[in-house]
């Protein structure tokens, strides 16, 4: 067992960094890669240079719909260096990482900051069981690995099996000074304002993880939203938030109810390929998912897709 006792609810070491720009839509870019798998330079420029124009506050750079599991550290590296340097400043560029094993994900941690990246997303270890304090001992030591940089915990119990408890996201916010945020993609509005309750006191970036569920989100306090959708229709997205901000809850609310239908309409294809087939469907060329993913073939899943994005003015 760790003892934390000592620790816990001071924070007396908290570190004085800016965490002011972790707010607002962040889209998790799309991965975009040639015959050969590895990244299209050309093609994911022109990607960054199209979701900024749409209006997101940041990019992170492999996310769950930006392939991570496909790619190899080096391929992330030279994809990383593409972003942060096609971004230019105009949005922060944060790093996911969905290593299982604390070792690599340090090392994932260190390069990232090496090549500009303003914050880490770290993901729970999938495939494990981890105890509680193997989990916590995990996202204290990586974050200690960067310990000037800002780390966001990552919880998908959909893709992991598990849950991020409240207890410890509340015991990581208050005793790691760069644990600052998280991303919630638990699609359970209860546990997201938990999150957010426990944490208040320390000013701890909560992040949505559902699209469908951003004015949700907003509404009990989350600073904005990790939305694939900013990915193909960013204009929608941002709508949800940017409305919200300027205290226009009624429009912020019809804005995720016409976007909704759009991404509902997604879960009828394989995951993650649907945010690639709706790009090329609005007429940006990002390729095809890694393998063994494929595009979703013509039939019901696709016809979904195309009728509710003609519904919402999309196409």
């Amino acid at each position: 067992m760790i003892d934390r006792s000592i620790q816990y609810n001071s924070r007396k070491d908290h570190l004085q960094m800016d965490t002011s720009f972790i707010k607002g839509v962040v889209v998790p870019i799309l991965t975009i890669c040639d015959k050969d798998e590895k990244i299209d330079e050309a093609k994911q420029r022109a990607q960054v240079d199209y979701v900024i124009k749409g209006g997101v506050t940041g990019i992170l750079a492999f996310g769950s719909n930006g392939e991570f599991y496909m790619l190899e550290e080096d391929e992330m590296e030279r994809g990383l260096k593409i972003m942060v340097d096609q971004a230019a400043g105009r949005v922060p560029v944060y790093f996911g990482i969905g290593a299982i094993s604390t070792k690599k994900s340090c090392r994932l941690a260190k390069m990232a900051v090496k090549n500009g990246a303003a914050a880490v997303s770290v993901l729970q270890p999938m495939f494990l069981k981890p105890t509680y304090d193997e989990l916590y001992n995990h996202f204290k030591t990586i974050a200690e690995s960067v310990p000037e940089t800002p780390m966001l915990l990552y919880n998908n119990p959909g893709r992991v099996g598990y849950t991020l408890s409240a207890k410890l996201v509340e015991e990581l916010a208050h005793n790691v000074p760069n644990i600052i945020g998280m991303k919630d993609t638990s699609g359970d509005i209860t546990q997201t304002s938990e999150f957010i309750r426990r944490t208040r006191d320390v000013d701890f970036k909560v992040f949505g993880g559902k699209d469908t569920l951003l004015y949700a989100s907003l509404c009990h306090g989350a600073v904005g939203g990790v939305c694939t959708a900013a990915n193909f229709m960013p204009e929608l997205i941002t709508d949800v938030y940017n409305k919200y901000a300027a205290g226009d809850l009624a429009g912020s609310l019809e804005a995720q109810f016409k976007l909704n239908p759009v991404r509902l309409s997604m879960d009828a294809a394989s995951f993650p390929v649907a945010a690639k087939d709706m790009a090329n469907l609005r007429g940006n060329d990002v390729g095809v998912p890694y393998l063994p993913t494929l595009p979703t073939p013509e039939g019901p899943a696709k016809q979904g897709f195309i009728k509710a994005m003609t519904e919402a003015g999309l196409l």
